[in-house]
């Protein structure tokens, strides 16, 4: 057997719809795209699906995703499939042919709203989850042997959600460990003392000591770090380098993993060197490149191993989950004495926002569905358009369907999806509130107050705005509560707030 490789691609987008037309404004900063998620998918996802390889007998177009172990975010994909469904296409047709080479597809899910999972309650963490599943099984026919978390990170409830939903296996980040034993062993060591071996799987328990379980890969930091941030995929014959000098014998796997968007929109032309990496290089040294399931299947885990204790840990802040809470130093972009102040306050105003909501969900819902929970977990079909709306909720509904009992089902489904979608990471992990993504969870917070009030329930507004006040741009007087006004005055325009203070992100 060969020496075996994964190179894990997270490719994802954060939502931009505007929630009450469904389509996207334009989006300066993006040109000379109308918005960002025409200018990645023209940089990124689709040359990744046709990476053209030269050859002796002439060019070859390869699909990269044939051969990376990869993730996409739901939404993105809901877009990409009317957007360009050529390119759509020839992702999922990507899993398929990896299932016929490996018996296993390179496709992961991923939680559906790219949300923070240890900073949500258990009832999100759980419909996020579901969601992401449903999706999944949707586009790919079949069911997910592994699921990506948004931004890996996790805390004991989120890895214990992932096992009673069935995931079997997930990827984090080395840093994410906090100590490991071998499964026949009673001595556990300490990964601040001891280090941890990346290149194999890890078997993490649920904390119920019911004995369930799923497989933890820990991507090798070094090569992640390599590739996303020093360009080691502009060369392909470094790209191999890196896993070649790590890869000792076949019955460990070396991997790594990083943003997809690094192959083509991060590093142009990136994905010409991956494309040769993965089609030509790779086996000419003697590297089979396989993906998780697969070698899972080979070598399943000899190792227990038990993650960082407390409130969660991911991938993208060295202080755990605070990027999406506090001013823990971490951002992408800004200037100099800029902070991230705004964080706490943003998120303080959206939470008490979607615990009214929850409340409104909570008690209308009961005079409506049979569980209105339960509706809210299955109303991720509707969305992906697996079924149609009348037919779900006369599934569910507790009495018979008028044309109003429809739209009052609808609109608190609607009112759900909106309060979750509030939570989209990227509102909290650039520099300034003012930037696009934050005033994208704004339009949804702006949303969910809009159908509160079509259902006959008046939100906290004045509560919420005082405590949005609070998260002051750094680029002026502006605050969250300035944005958030302005989109519940024009819903349909860009805030005039948000367009004059945003500043172009690469």
């Amino acid at each position: 057997m060969a020496r075996r490789i994964v190179v894990h691609g997270h490719f994802y987008q954060p939502p931009r719809e505007n929630p009450w037309t469904g389509r996207i404004e334009e989006q300066p900063d993006a040109a000379p795209f109308h918005d960002w998620n025409e200018r990645v998918h023209a940089e990124s996802y689709r040359p990744n699906a046709f990476a053209t390889l030269p050859g002796e007998n002439g060019d070859r177009v390869v699909n990269n995703f044939e051969k990376l172990s990869f993730n996409i975010g739901p939404t993105l994909l809901l877009w990409m499939a009317e957007a360009d469904p050529e390119t759509y296409a020839r992702i999922i047709d990507a899993d398929r042919r990896s299932r016929e080479r490996l018996g296993h597809g390179n496709a992961l899910a991923q939680a559906y709203h790219h949300t923070i999972l240890p900073l949500g309650n258990l009832r999100d963490l759980r419909t996020q989850v579901r969601w992401g599943l449903a999706d999944f099984r949707h586009r790919f026919g079949r069911a997910a042997e592994g699921m990506w978390l948004p931004e890996t990170a996790a805390n004991s409830d989120t890895l214990g959600v992932l096992i009673e939903e069935g995931v079997g296996f997930t990827i984090l980040a080395p840093g994410q460990a906090g100590r490991w034993r071998e499964l026949d062993s009673d001595r556990w060591l300490d990964v601040s003392e001891a280090g941890l071996e990346t290149r194999v799987p890890y078997r993490y328990f649920h904390r119920d000591g019911s004995g369930r379980s799923l497989a933890v890969f820990f991507y090798d930091g070094d090569i992640s770090q390599a590739i996303a941030f020093e360009r080691a995929g502009a060369d392909a014959d470094k790209f191999v380098d890196l896993f070649d000098q790590r890869s000792e014998s076949d019955d460990q796997l070396v991997h790594a993993a990083t943003d997809g968007e690094t192959y083509g929109h991060h590093h142009p032309f990136s994905e010409l060197g991956l494309a040769y990496a993965l089609f030509v290089l790779a086996e000419q040294r003697g590297l089979e490149v396989t993906n998780y399931a697969r070698f899972l299947e080979d070598s399943p885990p000899r190792h227990e191993v038990r993650i960082v204790r407390g409130a969660g840990t991911s991938w993208s802040c060295a202080h755990g989950v605070r990027r999406w809470h506090q001013d823990c130093g971490c951002s992408t972009g800004g200037e100099p004495g800029w902070n991230q102040a705004w964080r706490a306050p943003l998120r303080r105003g959206l939470e008490m926002l979607a615990g009214a909501a929850d409340e409104v969900f909570g008690r209308a819902g009961a005079a409506v569905f049979h569980d209105p929970w339960r509706a809210r977990d299955g109303y991720v079909d509707v969305v992906i358009e697996a079924r149609e709306l009348e037919e779900f909720v006369r599934s569910e509904a507790s009495g018979p369907v008028d044309p109003n009992a429809l739209q009052i089902a609808h609109q608190l489904l609607e009112l759900q999806r909106n309060a979750m979608s509030m939570f989209t990471s990227c509102g909290w992990f650039f520099s300034d509130v003012a930037g696009i993504e934050s005033a994208q969870v704004l339009h949804y917070a702006a949303r969910t107050a809009d159908l509160m009030e079509q259902l006959g329930y008046q939100p906290p507004e004045d509560e919420v705005l005082r405590v949005l006040g609070e998260a002051r741009s750094n680029r002026g007087d502006a605050t969250a509560a300035d944005i958030y006004s302005e989109i519940r005055e024009r819903p349909t325009q860009t805030s005039p707030v948000q367009r004059r203070m945003s500043t172009p992100r690469v």
